[in-house]
């Protein structure tokens, strides 16, 4: 609302006024107070209210200032970095200093992407800041302002070049979070970009790992960890094995307002660094998260491997996000299988592919979604108890080719949409789909 109201003071008075109609003068004070209305535009009643307002404020202010830092260094994740060590890049001059950092072989990178809230409006929405972290500093570039000085100077190509370098450079590792969707954005704001998920080597998508991890951190007791909470995201990842999660307060505020605000460069590069910590603690110890022991040398051994021939006779090869060559089964069998009527094929797919597993519902597959919750080990339990194809992706693929039948277990590229994805297991599988499968099944 706030957003959409803007500057306006006509759309800002109509906002006041309704507010005073269907809530309290109270409420409609408050929202005064966040356009900053004059009080001379609002109705007395509302007017009153609003200095009750900032009286309160001000008293909560003073009351609240002594503590406020010190509870958020005590419940948050805190930057170990010094503030100095943040940069905010907004000219081509001051990025060249950044490129020369980040693109160093052996480097490691977590990358970050913030953009507008786009409540209800359709496509992806455009990255306002991109945020790349070392060890010991991070970078904030105002991509917006970059590349509209980059056409300014009629040299467009520049920054799509670097980012394209960036991702597609093997000797470089690149981690994140949900990376395919940030990727969708970076498209969006630059369709220079749209081949770059194509091109990507040596990331690691800790979206995926994130499925695996077992319990909390290590600093608390045996009694509380295994017990994974119901929640979602980086922020509870980053609670798990750091021992206390982000601060996501300015999540949703409006990163193409500028100047950003103090909390906001913190926010963002708190969010690209906690990657590098995350990253380098479940290398070092992975045992500890219900991990493998061979999780450093599946995320960093196989990262400068440049990805094979996309498809070879007999084998399906798709490389992941972890950049892991995927591969339907460990040994193929020595022909193509027979063919197979959709209707007849029963999948489980790991809570990861939901979007895969509905669109294989609606071609008549009979498919088995896990939950949210469900440990993707289940998919095993599930798969041996009904005879079912095992569909998952990248880590999770390590642990239960080698708990099913040969060749009943199958690693699709994440990185794919839907459709590609059920093309991709259709193929592999020699699954038919006739126009009476279609919709044949309850969605």
């Amino acid at each position: 609302l706030q957003s959409t109201v803007g500057e306006n003071r006509w759309l800002q008075g109509h906002l006041v006024q309704s507010l005073l109609r269907f809530c309290d003068a109270r409420g409609a004070a408050r929202w005064a107070q966040r356009c900053r209305v004059p009080p001379e535009m609002l109705p007395p009643a509302v007017a009153e209210e609003l200095q009750k307002l900032h009286i309160q404020d001000r008293v909560e202010e003073a009351t609240k200032a002594d503590n406020y830092e010190d509870s958020k260094k005590e419940d948050y994740y805190q930057l170990p970095i010094p503030r100095d060590n943040i940069h905010f890049l907004q000219t081509w001059e001051e990025t060249l200093q950044c490129w020369e950092k980040v693109l160093q072989p052996g480097q490691v990178v977590g990358v970050d992407m913030e953009w507008k809230p786009s409540f209800g409006m359709v496509g992806k929405p455009r990255v306002a800041l991109l945020q790349l972290a070392l060890k010991e500093e991070v970078f904030l570039l105002d991509l917006p302002r970059l590349l509209e000085q980059a056409e300014a100077e009629e040299k467009k190509e520049k920054l799509p070049h670097f980012i394209q370098q960036l991702y597609s450079d093997p000797a470089i590792t690149k981690l994140g979070y949900g990376m395919s969707g940030d990727l969708s954005s970076l498209t969006a704001t630059c369709s220079v970009l749209k081949d770059t998920e194509k091109q990507m080597q040596g990331v690691v998508d800790l979206l995926a790992v994130d499925k695996q991890v077992d319990g909390l951190s290590p600093e608390h007791g045996h009694e509380e960890r295994g017990v994974r909470q119901p929640g979602k995201g980086l922020s509870l990842l980053v609670q798990h094995v750091l021992g206390k999660p982000l601060d996501k307060t300015e999540q949703l505020s409006n990163w193409e307002k500028r100047p950003l605000r103090e909390e906001q460069i913190l926010y963002a590069a708190s969010d690209a660094y906690c990657l590098l910590e995350i990253y380098e603690r479940l290398c070092k110890d992975p045992e500890s998260f219900g991990l493998g022991s061979d999780l450093t040398e599946s995320l960093v051994g196989k990262q400068s491997k440049k990805p094979r021939a996309k498809k070879q006779l007999g084998k399906q090869e798709a490389p992941s996000p972890s950049g892991q060559q995927c591969q339907g089964s460990q040994a193929e069998p020595s022909g193509p299988p027979g063919p197979v009527s959709a209707r007849e094929f029963s999948v489980v797919c790991d809570n990861m592919l939901q979007g895969l597993g509905r669109y294989l519902r609606c071609l008549g597959v009979d498919v088995r979604l896990l939950d949210n919750e469900d440990d993707h080990r289940r998919a095993a339990e599930i798969a041996r108890q009904e005879g079912r194809v095992i569909l998952t992706s990248g880590l999770p693929y390590q642990t239960l080719h080698s708990q099913v039948g040969e060749g009943r277990c199958f690693s699709v590229n994440c990185s794919e949409k839907a459709k590609e994805q059920a093309l991709q297991v259709l193929k592999h599988f020699n699954v038919q789909v006739s126009l009476t499968d279609i919709f044949s099944r309850c969605q």
